[in-house]
């Protein structure tokens, strides 16, 4: 192990300790003891890795001395238990040099997920409503909470947009890396003649943000309210309780008609809209620190093209990583999603650990 990381691993053992005693502290002040108890607790995964590390690192020592003996049994016997272990400690040294990786603040939070038809027509449009209902049904399979906050129909159900809030453990860190043009290759039901169309819908996954996250002025909003309505312009609602939200400074522009309450809308619409200027923020931090790397993963960048849907071959391709799956049911179905989204992180943990390096 270098002894740079050696001495780093040594500062957090201490720090453990010092957390330890403090926490034992019958005098601690009741302020301090979420902080401390939080930074305690995320820092355990770490010390138990460090002293499994440790005791390997002892153990193949050892092992090392008992090999260069004079009994031929043991020096066998050593030699065999040397392998192995020479083969567990890198992969422990990765496992904490990758908790070691500056965590996403963003990654235990929970998400808002928008969809929109893109190029393709109605073809589009029910191609983003079936990648609504993929996560909606992944959603159920992690055991998260998906709310349907707002949904432009058309009129054969396909969806225009589709805005969903996603409440869960690690939301945003398992979904971030779906934010991107999705492409759909089949023959559409409305086509006569069989030809493969191609079509697109975008997603975007932002982390919810909390008002203490997003400073927004009342003077720099615009706040319209009007009647809502259904598909084709069809009345659903006798009073103005349908809100549309402007953010001047930046023109971001949303609307809620959902609820009956124009009060439950705003509510809405601020949420979305907090979440839209948090990921900005983020964003711009982002291309700082990344100004002169691009990870392979890929920025979140709405307008790059990251995955396709090929129906007559039954498989869905990763452009980012390469991956390709021919199990275009299951992935649509949302059970075999993680199967793309692993891979993804992984390789986001490769580019993150070679630009530590």
């Amino acid at each position: 192990m270098p002894k740079g990381l050696s001495a780093r691993l040594d500062k957090l053992a201490e720090r453990h300790r010092e957390l330890s005693a403090q926490l034992g502290d019958p005098n601690l002040p009741s302020g301090d003891i979420a902080k401390l108890s939080k930074e305690y607790s995320d820092l355990t995964p770490m010390v138990e890795a460090v002293d499994a590390l440790r005791k390997a690192e002892r153990e193949r020592a050892e092992l090392a001395a008992l090999s260069g003996g004079d009994d031929a049994e043991m020096r066998n016997l050593a030699q065999s238990e040397l392998n192995v272990l020479d083969a567990t400690l890198p992969e422990l040294e990765q496992r904490i040099k990758l908790m070691l990786l500056p965590k996403d603040e963003a990654d235990e939070r929970n998400a808002i997920l928008e969809v929109r038809a893109g190029t393709g027509g109605e073809e589009a449009a029910l191609f983003a409503a079936e990648l609504f209902r993929m996560y909606q049904r992944y959603a159920a399979f992690k055991g998260w909470r998906f709310e349907i906050m707002e949904v432009s129909e058309t009129g054969i159900g396909g969806f225009k947009e589709a805005i969903g809030s996603i409440v869960g453990r690690g939301v945003f860190e398992r979904l971030k890396f779906e934010s991107g043009v999705h492409r759909v290759q089949r023959v559409p039901a409305t086509e006569g003649s069989g030809r493969v169309h191609t079509s697109a819908a975008t997603v975007a996954v932002l982390p919810e943000a909390e008002e203490v996250d997003v400073k927004i002025e009342d003077k720099d909003l615009r706040i319209d309210v009007f009647r809502s309505s259904g598909p084709g312009g069809q009345s659903v609602n006798t009073t103005d309780s349908a809100v549309r939200i402007t953010h001047l400074p930046t023109g971001l522009v949303v609307s809620q008609q959902d609820e009956k309450s124009q009060h439950k809308n705003k509510a809405k619409a601020m949420k979305v809209l907090r979440a839209r200027l948090y990921e900005r923020q983020r964003q711009q931090h982002a291309d700082e620190r990344a100004a002169s790397r691009k990870s392979q993963v890929g920025s979140g960048d709405r307008s790059e093209r990251i995955r396709t849907y090929n129906f007559p071959q039954g498989r869905v391709s990763d452009h980012r990583i390469n991956l390709t799956l021919y199990k275009i049911d299951k992935v649509i179905g949302g059970e075999a999603l993680d199967e793309i989204i692993d891979p993804l992180i992984a390789e986001d943990q490769i580019e993150r650990l070679a630009a530590e390096e």
